[in-house]
């Protein structure tokens, strides 16, 4: 490989500290679900946690875009590391002192009452957690462009989502549920401590990451988030796109927000087989992050993103009608490689065309329509469920979530594939580019 096709040093210190944080994040998305379905069995309080979780998504991207702007990058990522290390103690504190309150592993899904003591706790650490994701995710898509020259960023955004899929979906969901096992606070203090690790990490990092645009040239905190939104107004094309993604994450976040009941009630899941499907997730996420860019040069991104688009719905209705966890597991690498597709070809595109300065509060505004629907689509969930089963039985309420996600996913494709042809996705770049 000759040097100008090699990314930097500088590139590898983020992706070692980004990994050990998936690591830990892969087992959490074992361990959370399963300790919540351990204190209640009702989908409309399952949805609720959801719902803390991506709620500041669409209350504080736009203020996490400002501060991404505003102050040092690194410093930020380190803060939002260390602190939500020590949240996730707090977590670690309340299964401890509500053990001997929960059932065993195996006899989740007989509980009767909710046990609202450590729910709530759930719920207020979600609520704070989300707050932390917004201004930690939205710094480190932010600083990428800082670390690496533009002609390298579709490659740069592949290793780190084969990363995120090798350590948060494939190592750590096993690891969760084998942790699980030994202590049910085990996985939460393994969780702490990679958020420790990778603090120190991304500290070590050298240099200075704050936005080219001077500390005097700055103006009121209001004024600088007006910036951002005009900018992503005034820009069609991204605006199309964050509308178009906003849509996706409504219809396909509704059946999101009761997969566990759904893998334990449906696919009839231990926690070790429920942990086994987030490897899914890894495969699929492995095989986008190295095959995507040559599916997007060999299609067109305009082709690629249509691929994503009847993808994930086609994907969604086979997920509704089987009872196989075996063909769940295969749907969901399906269904992860076109999240992966769709990912490194519009990160790539915001990236390189949002002007430097802006690019923490654009960024921020994309994703307040772009995530900000999954707080709604997670009540809807939860709603559809608990209406449901007062009419019909459980199974066919959870499984109804899915069918009513296709449909809204097959609309959506019809508007979108012409507005995402390959010609004005380069238009779009020619533009950014002067």
């Amino acid at each position: 490989m000759s040097k100008s096709t090699r990314l930097p040093n500088v590139f590898w210190r983020l992706w070692s500290a980004t990994s050990i944080s998936n690591l830990g994040d892969g087992i959490a998305s074992v361990a959370y679900p399963w300790l919540a379905s351990a204190t209640t069995r009702s989908p409309f309080l399952i949805a609720l946690i959801t719902l803390a979780q991506r709620l500041p998504w669409l209350i504080f991207t736009l203020p996490a875009g400002v501060i991404t702007d505003r102050y040092d990058r690194k410093k930020i990522l380190v803060l939002m590391d260390f602190c939500r290390g020590a949240l996730t103690l707090i977590v670690v504190l309340g299964v401890v002192v509500n053990k001997s309150h929960l059932p065993a592993l195996k006899d989740v899904v007989s509980l009767k009452e909710t046990h609202y003591g450590l729910y709530w706790i759930l719920v207020l650490t979600a609520l704070i957690f989300g707050m932390m994701d917004v201004l930690h995710n939205n710094t480190a898509q932010t600083i990428l462009p800082s670390l690496v020259n533009s002609e390298h960023l579709e490659k740069a955004n592949g290793r780190m989502g084969t990363a995120e899929a090798l350590f948060g979906s494939f190592i750590g969901p096993p690891l969760g549920s084998l942790l699980l096992g030994f202590a049910l606070a085990a996985p939460f203090i393994f969780d702490a401590t990679s958020f420790f690790i990778c603090a120190g990490l991304m500290g070590a990092i050298s240099g200075s990451f704050r936005s080219d645009k001077p500390i005097s040239e700055r103006q009121n905190f209001k004024v600088e988030m007006k910036e951002g939104v005009s900018w992503l107004w005034r820009n069609k094309f991204l605006r199309d796109l964050a509308i178009i993604l906003g849509c996706f994450n409504l219809y396909s976040s509704i059946p999101n927000a009761i997969q566990i009941f759904y893998a334990q009630e449906v696919l009839h899941t231990s926690v070790f087989i429920f942990a086994i499907l987030g490897t899914a997730g890894a495969v699929g996420g492995i095989l986008g992050g190295m095959l995507g860019p040559k599916v997007a040069k060999r299609l067109g991104d305009g082709k690629s993103l249509a691929l994503a688009l009847a993808g994930i719905p086609i994907a969604t209705l086979i997920l509704g009608l089987t009872s196989s966890w075996q063909i769940a597991w295969i749907v969901f690498a399906a269904e992860t490689f076109c999240s992966m597709l769709w990912n490194l070809i519009t990160v790539s595109l915001r990236q390189s065309i949002i002007p430097g300065d802006l690019m923490g509060r654009v960024n921020s505004v994309y994703r307040m329509f772009a995530w900000g629907t999954i707080p709604i689509a997670t009540l809807l969930g939860g709603a559809i469920v608990s209406i449901g089963e007062h009419f019909y039985s459980r199974e066919i309420a959870l499984r109804s979530t899915f069918i009513i996600a296709f449909v809204l996913g097959s609309v959506l494709f019809t508007f979108a594939a012409p507005r995402l042809t390959s010609a004005k996705i380069a238009a779009a770049r020619e533009a950014g580019a002067k």
